[in-house]
């Protein structure tokens, strides 16, 4: 068991140090691999310098210097110490019994392996207890110390970049504590950069105590000026418009943009469109059924068998529905509709066998998956692959505003070319080839009765289906029906939840986009300008320069601007003589277009506090939470300033390490 140690591990950057967290969050760190030095391994050889403990090792005080020399050099233990770590990752460091236990831990049983290798460490595991630096205490003051130099590497490129942005979110740990993600969005050195702060425990969740604490961490890393842009997700206690925490925070920096979520508020179109379209509830409600089934111990080995005979090669599992990621859902349909013929197969055979609960739970899915099943499944593949996409685009770093309002109104666009007979015909054909290749009966024309309404609903639009399917699945019928209301309600949604695209600051970004027709157009930057405190006049006679300059250049190779970020590039190198446009663009990329960057932050909070880790202090696990992230930049640490950094912090300590 592991008392209070922690995991390296986060969901898109690589496993970071095993380095435990302390309450002060201190700065950050970003991945430029430029400025980093490279990895020196561990070598069982004691070079000459380790081994001259006269050199390194001076007591402090009165104390017996023969027992810290005895204990062997501490700045050799310091560098080796760091470096265990940083090669464990996804493990814990220390241990539930660290005495008498035969497995103490495994920062200590992996120093016991390397003090077999190397005499130093051999001889410093020996000595006394005061001069092996292994202790629970020394532990969190080192990771700490790490931790904050990681930090104050991030606070002095977001000093460097002038501007910057603000993205929080909370979550609960396993202690049922929220946990607040601290995430600045900058512009350094030719790239997008969400480098992650800190985690704080929300002890209040209202918006006063919210605002207070993204307020006071940005303060102790000194940056508290600057902020140009915050992002949260929808809830109310964020983006209420005049006691939220968004508006709070605004009034303590006027130029703190708000941005809702894009991510967030393309699954909210998701939710609406399927909540607002009964067959479509009713469609996900029985995918999720089927895969419960097809997982249960009684029936998923034949689900494995059949696809083996029916397909040959590697069998696909179906996929388990997210209430939070419907974009995700994608995968679930298409999975389904590549193996719908095995499905059919294995729920025949499955209804057949003299099994109670399993015969009539397939007998029961069997008989719901008709031709209007296929139809929605179908449709939906198809709009949630888009959809899918968008939302992929939307989570990543190096995306921008101006490039999110392309995205969005692309999707809409290609909504809108759905919403054609042409595509309805051929949508219509593959509906028939997967109805036929899974033996289903199809209707042959023949129209059934119609269902009789109510005679008290005279004069009345019905919008629903009074409960029951009608009997004539036609072409027509799902055009009318399915495919056409749900087109209509999803690009409604977007239009409502995405049109605060048109405000100010957005045609601002989007007019510094180089794909915009509007590129460069005066009025719109001017106007982005003015909230931002640029000089006009000067903003004014930059535009005119770049629009001569990028029109001269336009057909060489090395000026293809694609983006705002490499228009951004290719002004810092002129900085001196477009300096209002250059810090235009800086503002433009660095305000925020989702909040993925916390919801990243929260699978590594799950590595690390896991169940057998629960008891983990907030200190602790927010700089394990940094070492882990950020761990591209921790691991390239340089641990000879490690050490100077920590001596200077801790010259309480009887051995001097200097």
């Amino acid at each position: 068991l592991d008392k209070d140690s922690g995991d390296e591990g986060c969901s898109t950057l690589p496993a970071t140090p095993e380095y435990g967290v302390s309450s002060q969050p201190h700065s950050d760190h970003e991945t430029d691999t430029e400025d980093q030095p490279p990895e020196v391994p561990i070598s069982p050889e004691v070079s000459h310098e380790e081994s001259d403990v006269a050199a390194s090792c001076a007591p402090r005080g009165p104390h017996d210097i023969s027992q810290s020399r005895a204990a062997g050099p501490t700045q050799p233990q310091l560098k080796i110490f760091p470096k265990t770590v940083f090669a464990t990752q996804n493990m814990a460091q220390r241990g539930h019994s660290e005495s008498e236990s035969d497995n103490r831990g495994n920062v200590l049983e992996i120093l016991e392996v390397i003090a077999k290798h190397n005499p130093v460490v051999a001889r410093k595991m020996k000595g006394p207890g005061n001069a092996k630096y292994t202790s629970n205490t020394i532990q969190n003051e080192i990771l700490q110390c790490l931790a904050d130099m990681v930090r104050d590497t991030i606070v002095k490129k977001v000093k460097k970049s002038e501007v910057f942005s603000v993205i929080a979110d909370e979550n609960k740990d396993l202690q049922k504590k929220e946990q607040l993600s601290l995430v600045v969005r900058y512009y350094y050195n030719g790239a997008v950069h969400e480098s992650f702060l800190c985690f704080q425990h929300a002890e209040q969740l209202d918006a006063k105590s919210l605002s207070e604490m993204i307020i006071g961490c940005l303060e102790s890393y000194g940056l508290e000026s600057n902020l140009i842009g915050q992002g949260y997700d929808g809830a109310t206690v964020m983006s209420g418009k005049h006691s939220g925490v968004a508006a709070r925070i605004k009034e303590k920096a006027n130029n703190a943009f708000y941005v809702h979520c894009n991510a967030h508020s393309l699954n909210l179109v998701l939710v609406y469109n399927v909540k607002s379209v009964p067959e479509a509830d009713s469609f996900f409600s029985l995918l999720e059924r089927l895969y419960v089934f097809m997982s249960g111990s009684y029936v998923h080995q034949r689900w494995l068998d059949v696809q083996k005979e029916m397909y040959g090669g590697q069998p696909r599992e179906l996929v388990k529905l997210s209430d939070t990621r419907w974009a995700c859902r994608a995968l679930a349909c298409r999975n389904l509709m590549d193996r719908l013929p095995a499905v059919l197969r294995a729920l025949q055979d499955i209804s057949t066998e003299n099994h109670r609960d399993g015969s009539i739970d397939a007998r029961g899915l069997l008989a719901q998956i008709d031709l209007t099943f296929i139809s929605l499944l179908a449709t939906f593949r198809k709009l949630f692959g888009n959809t899918k996409l968008l939302s992929d685009l939307l989570q990543s770093t190096s995306v921008d505003l101006a490039m999110a309002v392309d995205m969005v109104n692309s999707l809409c666009d290609s909504f809108q070319v759905y919403r054609t007979d042409t595509y309805c015909d051929q949508l219509w054909r593959d509906i028939m080839e997967t109805a036929k290749q899974c033996n289903l009966a199809v209707d042959d024309g023949e129209r059934k009765r119609s269902q009789k309404i109510n005679s008290r609903l005279g004069g009345s639009f019905v919008t629903c289906t009074l409960g029951l399917r009608e009997g004539n699945d036609d072409k027509e019928t799902f055009r009318q029906r399915l495919l056409y209301p749900i087109l209509d309600r999803i690009m409604c949604e977007m239009d409502r939840r995405f049109s605060k695209n048109s405000c100010t600051i957005m045609k601002g970004a989007h007019a510094l986009h180089p794909k915009c027709s509007q590129f460069l157009q005066d009025n719109l930057v001017l106007d982005l300008g003015k909230m931002y405190g640029c000089d006009c006049e000067d903003l004014s006679h930059e535009l005119h320069q770049a629009r001569n300059i990028l029109k001269r250049k336009s057909h060489s190779k090395d000026t293809q601007l694609s983006s705002i970020v490499d228009l951004t590039l290719f002004l810092e190198q002129h900085q001196e003589v477009f300096h209002e446009l250059f810090r235009l663009c800086k503002i433009a990329v660095a305000l925020p277009v989702s909040s993925a960057a916390c919801e990243r932050s929260f699978s590594t909070l799950k590595l690390i506090k896991n169940h057998l880790r629960t008891t983990m202090g907030d200190s602790r696990l927010s700089h394990l939470g940094v070492l882990s992230i950020e761990s591209r930049r921790a691991k390239t640490l340089d641990l000879d300033e490690f050490i100077k950094v920590f001596a200077r912090q801790h010259k309480n300590r009887w051995i001097n390490l200097l």
